[in-house]
């Protein structure tokens, strides 16, 4: 059964907090809803107003506008949609670029049954039987308001969409929101069936009046002051629908587990030992014994059928969501370090998992200070000087449960050996960006202790004196990389400096892939095993360049800096720079690619599975209890049926994830995101 069919047994925890009851359904035609329309929607991140929607209604259809910068980018899109008597597209022309600057140039048009439609992806075309909806790649979200009114429309909320995937409106309840002086009722919907989540909406009858997300809003101009109030509703309906998720997917037996019949990778060693059996009791091993030893009665047999097993994996670079809590999971990343989140929104999550209401990894929290700016991103904690910098860091080693700080790219640089001198006497390591108008040795000299992403070392050698990384440039910068020469006395200095002082690097070398080797109509090549599992939409923008390429000297540029990036974390490894595995993107499946590309900077597969758990254990200093499978160890590893150490590619394929001695089997999650399963659930018995 696919997910969307569950959501509304998964919302009804969270509807407690609406008066339910149906919505009403007229007026009958766009045109009646574009007259209760607003026509202007504010953007909200965090609170924090970064943008705006604008509508303009038509006889045929709309007009849209949407723009909102968060961090120095976002998108800008232009939109023209045309509407048939049924509230199904027509015509739709998108134009503007994506938040990392790829161009956008999309259209769609239907006619005597013929959908035709280029996005990013390519040029396509379909006979259409019966009724169906396009769904655009890159449009404004207000095509879940044009969509939601279609869907209300047939007789069971639900249309083919196009070009793939069926789309769902599945109504929560009403709720009443207030701009101050007037009270009105709105209606909240979960919208699915292209995509991994629900996206949920607020309508007034066939008027669209927001888009709700715990971290990111649209609200009708006006009705700001809701705005955290209706963030804290959507994060209880993720949670709510999570925790039915959870409900059916987590087996916690009762009993002890004894996994029978398997191969322990041993991180010492760097091999698979002979095969065993693994006896979890609560949340920690109790025993490994050999295959002769019977399974004692009451005991819950799981079936390894000659596998692999692997202590749980560490994405080192997350910004923790609710949804890739359990998607890590269901990838065997049992722990995670959050590099910088909302604070409240990240507490309430780490709450949820530790009380077992939702599947979820451990988390190691990072304390997110960035400076005020016009280009600031709206997490953590911003700051407008020194003092204020200063006083962040008592905020979170105050906290308890911070293990570092991070510094973001509107700090001044001038505050940031205060920050440092107070963070390394309050016990918190320092790691971070490079902050605009400065370089990685600045950092390096003030006392970092870890530099956060590869291309905020590297620019700091090609960057010329006053050019602003607040912006898109420190990305788009990257295409100066190849004409860098990397045994030049900059690069060696830097690199040098880093060896002597032991500053690690967080390179996220999966993000700068898709960054710089992602390419209209392409498969970006970090997704390719995987991809034709996933919904509609990660498929379609697996096949969408993020940076825009306008040229084939781009096209060389960006695939060469890739390649001076790979260079240069080898000669970073060689000078003895500890490496940490973090992917800004999620983890999952993209840290798996993360530690496969390793293997092109000089790591055997063996050296990278042990680093990735045990070595990662021990850098956060929690390897007396995690990273290796050993009687009194917490129960955190998974089961895969090939051999890592022969194959990398094979910690893709997994059967069972155990977190915390809680067992879980990644075919029984993944469907409810839209995800068809890699492999089959183990042969699962009791002995009487």
């Amino acid at each position: 059964m696919h997910a969307s069919s569950r959501i509304g047994l998964a919302l009804a925890l969270a509807a407690s907090l609406v008066a339910c009851g149906k919505s009403g359904t007229t007026p009958d035609t766009e045109t009646a809803a574009a007259a209760t329309e607003a026509s202007r929607f504010t953007v909200l991140v965090g609170g924090t107003d970064i943008g705006a929607l604008e509508i303009t209604a038509s006889e045929t259809g709309y007009g849209v506008e949407y723009e909102y910068r968060n961090n120095g980018r976002g998108p800008t899109i232009s939109e023209t949609v045309a509407l048939s008597a049924a509230g199904l597209p027509t015509h739709w022309t998108i134009e503007g670029a994506s938040t990392f600057g790829n161009p956008i140039s999309e259209r769609f048009e239907f006619e005597d049954d013929q959908a035709s439609w280029t996005d990013a992806t390519g040029s396509d075309a379909a006979v259409i039987e019966g009724e169906a909806f396009y769904v655009p790649q890159n449009a404004s979200p207000y095509w879940l308001a044009i969509a939601a009114r279609a869907l209300m429309d047939t007789s069971d909320a639900s249309l083919n969409a196009i070009p793939g995937g069926a789309l769902q409106l599945n109504e929560i309840g009403q709720l009443p929101v207030s701009d101050g002086e007037n009270q009105r009722l709105v209606t909240s919907y979960a919208m699915t069936g292209t995509s991994l989540d629900p996206t949920y909406i607020l309508m007034d009858g066939r008027a669209f009046f927001a888009l709700i997300t715990p971290r990111f809003a649209i609200l009708e101009t006006g009705y700001e002051a809701e705005d955290e109030r209706l963030r804290a509703l959507a994060a209880s309906y993720g949670a709510a629908r999570l925790e039915d998720i959870q409900s059916r997917t987590a087996h916690d037996y009762g009993a002890p587990v004894r996994i029978r019949n398997v191969r322990v990778f041993d991180p010492a060693s760097q091999a698979l030992g002979a095969p065993v059996s693994v006896v979890v009791e609560g949340e920690r091993i109790a025993a490994i014994d050999a295959l002769d030893v019977p399974t004692a009665a009451g005991e819950v047999e799981i079936d390894g059928g000659g596998g692999s097993l692997i202590a749980g994996l560490f994405e080192m670079h997350a910004h923790m969501g609710e949804t890739s809590a359990v998607l890590n999971i269901a990838a065997g990343v049992t722990s995670v370090r959050d590099m910088g989140n909302n604070n409240e929104v990240l507490g309430a999550l780490i709450n949820r998992i530790e009380a077992g209401e939702l599947a979820g990894p451990r988390v190691f929290r990072s304390g997110f200070i960035e400076g005020q700016s016009p280009f600031s991103s709206n997490n953590g904690i911003l700051v407008n000087s020194e003092a204020e910098a200063v006083a962040a860091v008592d905020t979170y080693a105050d906290a308890g449960d911070f293990i570092q700080i991070k510094i973001y790219n509107s700090m001044n640089p001038d505050w940031v050996p205060a920050m440092i001198a107070r963070a390394h006497e309050r016990g918190l390591r320092v790691s971070g960006h490079v902050p605009a108008f400065t370089n990685a040795d600045a950092m390096i000299a003030a006392g970092y202790d870890e530099m956060t992403h590869i291309n905020q070392v590297m620019l700091g050698w090609v960057l010329e004196e006053g050019e602003d990384t607040r912006e898109l440039l420190r990305l788009t910068a990257l295409r100066r990389l190849p004409a860098l020469d990397l045994t030049s006395e900059p690069v060696q200095n830097t690199i040098n400096a880093m060896a002597t002082r032991g500053v690690a690097i967080d390179p996220t070398l999966a993000i700068h892939e898709a960054l710089l080797l992602s390419r209209n109509g392409e498969l970006t090549p970090g997704v390719v095993d995987y991809i034709d599992h996933m919904p509609v939409d990660e498929q379609r923008s697996a096949r969408a360049a993020w940076a825009d390429i306008a040229n084939a000297e781009d096209d060389a540029n960006y695939r060469g800096a890739f390649d001076q990036i790979l260079t240069t974390i080898s000669m970073m490894r060689e000078a003895g720079i500890f490496i940490v595995p973090g992917t800004d993107l999620g983890g999952s499946f993209t840290l798996h690619r993360e530690l496969e590309l390793y293997q092109r900077t000089g790591m055997t597969a063996p050296e990278i599975l042990a680093w990735a758990s045990h070595g990662m254990a021990e850098y956060l200093g929690v390897d007396d209890e995690l990273g290796t499978i050993a009687p009194g160890m917490l129960a955190d590893f998974f089961l895969i049926p090939g051999d890592p150490t022969q194959d990398l590619a094979a910690i893709k394929t997994i059967s069972m994830v155990s977190s915390n001695g809680v067992i879980y089997y990644p075919s029984e999650i993944y469907p409810e995101f839209g995800i068809r399963p890699f492999t089959e659930v183990p042969n699962v018995m009791t002995a009487q």
